[in-house]
């Protein structure tokens, strides 16, 4: 099953209690509002974490400057296309470039939210997404909203520029669903949570993350327990039909 990965960057799960599209999507997904994402709880170590399925300690990235692994171990998109599978990243945020290794990759968008706003990067991201995912069909598409972290960061999180940034993303959502079908398996996550105007640190709500999975083989309404960010790359090489990495120490959800 074809699958999209979508991350919206700093996204607690308490901020969707009173999205609607957000909990009639939860509804009909399996879910958890109680996963846990790794230490630091900081955007760049979280994405390689999530790709690669390590945590900070081993893959050695713990802020968000990227650094080379010591030991590399092969991320999801690397495995992917050892399966011979097809992967595509649009994003927001230049540092994410650095969650793929050169050559595993068949397609890559980059919108810089930081020059034309974090707004207009995701819903140019959404409807790239759409158009590439219906002319080439890619296996594996991993989809990056940087607004909701940029509105935490300048107004605090649970603010009500913050919840309107989350309104955002979950309207893009919603119409990457639609269009798309239920030829995908949709998982929409984050990275970390956030409180005040930060995160990095082991509180709740820096460390509490969604995961949601909505498609054909996955239950509505049932509940996941002790998921963490690193079983996400196994899920997704599981649905996929690909070897995880040895290294990887999460689990499939699948």
């Amino acid at each position: 099953m074809k699958t999209i990965l979508i991350l919206v960057d700093g996204m607690r799960p308490d901020s969707l209690t009173n999205i609607e599209n957000a909990q009639k999507i939860i509804k009909n997904s399996t879910y958890t509002m109680n996963a846990t994402t790794v230490f630091p709880s900081v955007t760049l170590p979280c994405h390689i974490s999530l790709f690669h399925s390590v945590t900070p300690e081993r893959h050695g990235t713990t802020t968000n400057t990227y650094m080379p692994q010591v030991r590399p171990i092969n991320g999801l998109c690397e495995v992917l296309k050892q399966a011979d599978k097809k992967c595509a990243l649009f994003y927001n945020w230049e540092e994410i470039r650095d969650v793929s290794r050169p050559n595993s990759l068949a397609h890559a968008c980059f919108y810089a939210g930081r020059r034309i706003g974090y707004l207009e990067a995701g819903e140019k991201l959404t409807d790239e997404l759409i158009t590439y995912a219906k002319e080439f069909e890619p296996d594996f598409t991993f989809l990056y909203f940087g607004y909701t972290d940029w509105a935490g960061h300048k107004f605090g999180w649970m603010s009500d520029e913050y919840m309107s940034s989350m309104q955002n993303s979950w309207d893009n959502i919603e119409k990457i669903m639609t269009e798309l079908g239920d030829e995908y398996t949709y998982i929409i996550t984050a990275d970390h949570g956030g409180h005040d105007r930060t995160h990095g640190s082991e509180m709740p709500e820096d460390m509490l993350i969604p995961v949601i999975i909505n498609g054909e083989n996955f239950e509505k309404g049932k509940v996941l327990e002790n998921v963490n960010i690193m079983d996400i790359a196994p899920t997704v090489a599981k649905l996929l039909g690909a070897v995880p990495d040895e290294e990887w120490e999460g689990r499939s959800l699948v």
